[in-house]
């Protein structure tokens, strides 16, 4: 059996290796759309979908997916579509608390056990100058919420920091597929 995590980003990959330094990478193709209107609901059901596709082509194997929701003010942030969006996201972030909800899905063997992990978050004051200079830069743009813990921008957190980045370690390694692995 082999562990096959459902994601192409490194940041899980880095988060994954924490854990188990040994599985296969297979990233999802699966179109990022939920009907669940809960921002849990929202991240649990998106890492079920990326966990599926991957485990049709991996029955034996254990699949991990995952999905991060950025949820403010009663709207889901997903990755921004262009740097133009990404701007906009920040401007609103920016020095203001939000919830970070990373959804988890384990798919063994055709049985499903989800879970999800849920931070605060607060992102440092930033003008408009400094928003455009660090979307330049590119990092957000493949994030949810337009921004990454671990480059500088966040000003305070409450929560598991590796959910923030995209992968809660410590839920995972509670779930039971993953201790009876």
């Amino acid at each position: 059996m082999m562990i096959v995590l459902a994601s192409a980003s490194p940041r899980r990959r880095e988060l994954l290796a924490r854990l188990e330094p040994r599985f296969e990478v297979q990233p999802s193709r699966v179109e990022e759309v939920t009907s669940k209107k809960r921002p849990s609901f929202m991240a649990r059901d998106l890492a079920r979908q990326k966990a599926e596709y991957v485990a049709l082509s991996h029955p034996d194997d254990l699949v991990v997916g995952s999905d991060t929701i950025v949820y403010f003010r009663g709207k889901a942030l997903g990755k921004p579509r262009d740097r133009e969006e990404a701007e906009r996201f920040l401007s609103e972030l920016c020095g203001k608390w939000h919830v970070v909800y990373t959804g988890v899905c384990l798919i063994k063997g055709g049985e499903t056990e989800t879970a999800y992990a849920l931070s605060r978050v607060k992102l440092r004051k930033m003008n408009k100058e400094e928003i455009s200079e660090y979307v330049r830069g590119g990092s957000p743009l493949d994030k949810a919420g337009a921004y990454g813990v671990q480059d500088g921008v966040v000003e305070k957190f409450c929560g598991e920091y590796e959910n923030i980045m995209g992968l809660p370690v410590g839920t995972l390694a509670g779930m039971r597929l993953w201790k009876e692995r």
